[in-house]
Order: structure tokens, then C-alpha cells, then sequence
């Protein structure tokens, strides 16, 4: 078992070329190459796996196959913090033998698993090497499909190997700068799911003074109902102090006024404030 630290963020399918070139003009950074992977998630007729808060996958890359459990973990600073395991395979079947040593074999029958969506996609690799600190850059195009849907894919994750997990941020903030992007804590296979009808979440006010992390993930479950959002009620003190701490309050009110006035996340997304205020919030 391995513990995994990365920030995702969505970007436009236009704009990804724009993050190639971000890329490609860091000195820090070095192109590794590029892969097509193909993934099949599997649970069971009734989503069992996924109210564990875990994703299992089969990962084809080229002739080779990983089998793959996490756990959905917590949110750190707009950084996802999770649990993984990772086994090589000889070919595209799951292997439940596998599994027997996890928390999921006496949670869910594995007997029942089967293929739940794909999710289909070109990566690119970069690795980042600055401040004594190693950083895998993943720029993601391509589909997720499952229940006979399909949305398009496109995300950039920065993962840390080695050294302080603050470098993570400062990543994600400078190419904010530069391209519009969505710091999204819905995971892949939370899309999935999503897709699949096997998952139909609800965005609720939190008891007290909605948290950062609370307030980043509504956003991005709006995001992925292509819904707008609006405090409803939800006492923001928490967000709006976070907001001054970090010098965004015109950013917050600007990104308010705006769903307020009927605007979706999604389009939001493709507008540069959205993103940076998120990073900003996190950062506070």
C-alpha cells in the first residue's frame, strides 16, 4: 500500500495546448512521453464499492495491465490525499485473490464485481524537479463513458514523489496564471459513477460555518451536474475569512454575484477568476 498527494484540476480541451506550452517553456520541467490508457472500473449491481468511498480498476497501457484500489481519502489543502494499491496483471481480468488483504474483502461480496464505466484517455508526462522537490505533471484528454453517456476527459494533475507538498500548490497557482482551470474534487470515477446512474449526489448545506473543503467540493458537484450553485442559507463566514486571509474578497464576491445571477461552475470553468479563487481559498 502506497499513500498518494495531487492536485487535479479541469481545463477546456482548447486550452490544454496552452498547458503544453506552459510546460514546454519551464526549465524545470522534462517531457517523459506519452501513453493511451484504457480503464475499466468495476463494483457491484448495487454501487457497493463505491459507499466504501473506494474505486477499483483494471489499467491497460500498451501490453501491460495494473489492477488498482483507492480509497477516496481527504482533501488537504486542495491537494487529494489517498490510499492505493497496485498489483501487475497478466491480462484485462480482475483478480479478486488480489483484493483479499484490503479493507474491501470483508465489506463488500466480491463474487458480484463487475465492469461499473470506462474511463479512456491520451496521457502526457512531464516531471517537474524544483526546490528539492519531484512533481509528475499528467495532461489527460479523453472520454469517461458508463450507462450508455459519455463526457469528455480533460485534466491536468500534478502528483508529489518527493520533497514538501507545498510545491503542489505553488504549481497549480502559477499555471492559473496562465490558463483558466477548475480545481475539481471530484474524482474520475466519481464521474463515472455519475454517468453510470449509479451515483446521484446531493449538494446540502453543512451544519455550522461551511468549511473550505466543504464549499470546494459543492462546487465541483455542481460542476459535475452542470448546475449552478448558491449559498442557500449555508453560513460563508468560514469561506469570506479564508477570502480576506488570502486577499480574494472581490474574487469571492465577483464569483457570488455571478451565480447568483444563474451562472453555471461549468461555465464559470472557462473563465480564469473561478479557478484562481479556488487555489487561493486552498491556500489560505
Amino acid at each position: 500500500m502506497a499513500e498518494e498527494l495531487e492536485i487535479k484540476l479541469t481545463v477546456s480541451e482548447a486550452d490544454q495546448q496552452k498547458v503544453q506550452a506552459w510546460l514546454s517553456n519551464d526549465a524545470t520541467a522534462e517531457y517523459v512521453g506519452e501513453k493511451s490508457l484504457i480503464n475499466r472500473y468495476f463494483d457491484t449491481p448495487g454501487a457497493e464499492l463505491n459507499r466504501q468511498k473506494a474505486a477499483l480498476r483494471v489499467r491497460q497501457a500498451g501490453d501491460k495491465y495494473i489492477q488498482t484500489l483507492k480509497t477516496r481519502g481527504e482533501f488537504v489543502n486542495g491537494a487529494h490525499r489517498r490510499q492505493e494499491w497496485e498489483w501487475p496483471l497478466p491480462g484485462p481480468d480482475l483478480s479478486l485473490g488480489l483484493l483479499a488483504d484490503t479493507p474491501l474483502a470483508d465489506r463488500v461480496n466480491l463474487a458480484e464485481l463487475t465492469v461499473a464505466f470506462e474511463t479512456n484517455f491520451r496521457r502526457q508526462i512531464w516531471m517537474i524537479r524544483r526546490d528539492d522537490a519531484e512533481v509528475e505533471v499528467a495532461l489527460d484528454s479523453g472520454t469517461v463513458a458508463g450507462g450508455g453517456r459519455a463526457e469528455p476527459l480533460n485534466e491536468v494533475e500534478f502528483e508529489l514523489k518527493s520533497g514538501n507538498p507545498a510545491i503542489l500548490m505553488s504549481l497549480a497557482r502559477e499555471l492559473a496564471e496562465k490558463v483558466p482551470v477548475f480545481l475539481n474534487l471530484v474524482s474520475k470515477a466519481e464521474q463515472g459513477y455519475y454517468l453510470a446512474g449509479l451515483y446521484e449526489p446531493r449538494i446540502e448545506p453543512e451544519a455550522g460555518a461551511l468549511s473550505i473543503t466543504g464549499f470546494l467540493y459543492q462546487l465541483s458537484l455542481a460542476w459535475l451536474q452542470d448546475l449552478g450553485w448558491t449559498a442557500g442559507g449555508s453560513d460563508l463566514s468560514e469561506v469570506e475569512r479564508a477570502a480576506g486571509t488570502a486577499g480574494a474578497q472581490a474574487g469571492l464576491m465577483s464569483v457570488l454575484d455571478a451565480l447568483e445571477q444563474g451562472a453555471s461552475v461549468r461555465e464559470l470553468a472557462r473563465r480564469p477568476e473561478l479557478g484562481q479563487l479556488q487555489l487561493r481559498l486552498a491556500s489560505a
